[in-house]
């Protein structure tokens, strides 16, 4: 059985510490409990590429052999500022790859699919297409039995995986073709984190499409700004519209991007310096995480269901 990484070994391998040989630090959100790890030993899930909704079942891994060789020289380039073809296609695929296709991944997009399932059984409800449940359920409708939580939709993960998969290069497009903010961290005493997602989000409003943070390094990250007229056209990986601008940040810009990095992380944060500012930075913002949001809107005799991801405190998801 193959143990397989949802994150790159090659990306943690950038928060190695230079105290430490061939280890990074680690803390977890849900007790805080630190330890030092190698990247072999975390973010690994046996079979996790293995999809069997796909003809050819280990296809991510194909397409991770495109991007993980490349990944190092590409963090490179894009210090320099001097990318080419080949590091948009590793970077933006690295990203794609964390986005479309690991378990938060999974989590989040099975999220929606409940929501259709809910929306499908209250419309056939209101046709009488469903009967009602026997004496012992109280003769309740299935719209009630939804409502009280006797019964309830679940959604396979590797489904939703499968779709990821399946539009992988779609999702790299996108972003490779996107403008791109090139963050540059001076700031020594608070290095940029990674995580078991390292993908956050910032988002605005129902009509402006989702900013991505993902850190490739400790002084390193970029902002990826996905063109919304890119959505349902077919990939590009030229890359000829990939555009992109460098910042240097300020200490404050630096926190806010490790705070949005810790509440979207699912359970772990990654560190290259043991700081004594860490742990109770974590502490601050670890009961939050990204979660699935779905909008019933009006539309015409029915609604229209909206999904998207906003970052949320636990149990707040509704």
């Amino acid at each position: 059985m193959a143990l397989d990484h949802y994150v790159s070994q090659v990306h943690l391998k950038n928060f190695y510490s230079p105290a430490m040989d061939g280890l990074m630090y680690a803390i977890r959100k849900s007790d805080l409990k630190r330890f030092p790890t190698r990247s072999q030993d975390v973010c690994r899930i046996e079979e996790g590429s293995t999809n069997a909704y796909l003809t050819k079942d280990r296809a991510i891994e194909e397409f991770l052999k495109e991007v993980e060789p490349r990944y190092n020289a590409s963090v490179m380039k894009l210090r320099e500022n001097k990318m080419d073809q080949e590091a948009v296609a590793s970077l933006a695929g690295f990203a794609a790859f964390i986005v479309a296709c690991s378990p938060t991944a999974m989590r989040l997009h099975s999220g929606p699919l409940k929501a259709q399932l809910e929306a499908t059984a209250a419309i056939l409800d209101t046709k009488g297409a469903i009967p009602k449940a026997p004496d012992i359920l109280g003769e309740k409708s299935i719209t009630e039995l939804l409502a009280d939580g006797t019964v309830k939709f679940t959604v396979d993960p590797k489904y939703p995986q499968a779709f990821g998969i399946a539009n992988i290069l779609h999702h790299t497009s996108v972003f490779g073709n996107s403008p791109w903010e090139i963050l540059h961290n001076d700031e020594e005493e608070s290095p940029f984190f990674s995580s078991d997602y390292p993908a956050a989000i910032e988002a605005f409003d129902m009509n402006t499409p989702i900013n991505r943070i993902v850190p490739f390094a400790p002084d390193l990250a970029v902002r990826i700004k996905p063109d919304i007229r890119l959505s349902g056209k077919k990939p590009d990986i030229t890359f000829a519209k990939f555009n992109a601008s460098s910042r240097h940040l300020r200490r404050a810009e630096v926190l806010e991007i490790n705070r949005s990095l810790v509440r979207c992380a699912e359970e772990i944060i990654f560190f290259r310096d043991d700081l004594d500012w860490i742990e109770g930075f974590v502490a601050k913002n670890r009961r939050y995480r990204i979660e699935p949001v779905t909008h019933k809107l009006p539309h015409g005799s029915g609604h229209l269901l909206v999904s998207t991801h906003r970052v949320l405190a636990h149990g707040t998801n509704k």
